[in-house]
């Protein structure tokens, strides 16, 4: 293990780290600086993917933003609704050969999609399950909530392991199960701004079997039905990462950078246990602080 430091070392010279306010970081292309600034997890990710490949992963997080903060920055679903359509609009002209629109974010997008030849029918998934995001109705069931988390994440993975010229079916298929279990822990994560904003993630048959009251829900309240219900996502999300690992050792390393949310996941999921299930523990609001650390664990042991 001594040998990692060093293996981060040569990364932070090449590299310009989140948390590093060096002129090389100032000097991030319009895409990758909107991505660090709201988007610290795969920002991170994307630093150890070759550096030839860097600007496309940011042009696609970018883009990942920019439909996965529709709900917050709209005051109406109708026009939420609108952002979305103008997103499939803009994906249409740029995969059917039309002028490329100008925006800070469909522009560098719109060529990476065409010179890496990127899959159409993952960027069309991830709109539509952003699109369930306007609504204000809590999943029905766990299968509900894993196949909004495929549309919403795991489709991301693919295309990213896409620009990263991986088409090994392992990792196709461990990008399945990372992209569910990253999606369920940033939930889980993201809970006190959900339940403030009146918003519900836990599946309904979920709630109904742990008991969980709306009330104690919006009020930030860690009862016993809350946490029971919380430790059943969080089992969820155990799941998937353990039947990602399955093709660890079928999966080259040149797809890890696309892979690396699962050791963000498995992090958070432990820090969620540590807390007794509590996902309104304020301890959890900080960020991980060794996790750029632990990135670096992953890609030198290649594992996720």
């Amino acid at each position: 293990m001594a040998i990692i430091p060093g293996y981060v070392r040569a990364i932070r010279r090449k590299t310009p780290f989140l948390d590093r306010r060096s002129a090389e970081a100032e000097r991030l292309s319009p895409v990758a600086a909107l991505v660090r600034r709201h988007d610290r997890d795969r920002f991170q990710t994307a630093l150890f993917a070759p550096v030839a490949r860097r600007e496309a992963l940011f042009a696609l997080y970018a883009f990942n933003f920019e439909i996965a903060s529709v709900r917050e920055r709209v005051t109406q679903e109708t026009l939420g609704r609108i952002r979305l359509q103008w997103w499939r609009e803009t994906l249409a002209t740029a995969f059917e050969g039309g002028p490329i629109r100008r925006h800070i974010v469909a522009e560098p997008l719109t060529t990476v999609i065409r010179e890496n030849h990127l899959t159409r029918a993952h960027f069309e998934r991830l709109i539509d399950s952003r699109e369930r995001d306007l609504d204000d109705e809590p999943p029905a069931t766990l299968e509900t909530l894993e196949d909004y988390a495929e549309g919403s994440s795991a489709r991301l993975v693919y295309l990213a392991l896409e620009i990263l010229g991986m088409p090994a079916p392992a990792a196709r298929q461990a990008g399945f199960h990372i992209g569910i279990a990253y999606a369920f822990a940033g939930l889980l994560r993201a809970m006190p701004h959900l339940a403030r904003a009146g918003r519900h993630l836990v599946p309904a048959e979920i709630a109904a079997q742990t008991g969980l009251n709306d009330a104690d829900y919006q009020a930030l309240r860690a009862t016993p039905a809350l946490r029971a219900a919380t430790a059943e996502l969080a089992a969820a999300a155990s799941r998937h990462l353990a039947s990602a690992r399955i093709h660890h050792a079928r999966t080259p390393r040149s797809g890890l950078p696309a892979l690396l949310p699962a050791t963000i996941a498995a992090r958070s999921l432990a820090r969620l246990e540590q807390a007794g299930f509590n996902p309104f523990d304020p301890k959890l609001a900080s960020p991980d602080p060794l996790q750029s650390w632990r990135l670096a664990a992953a890609m030198f042991l290649k594992r996720f």
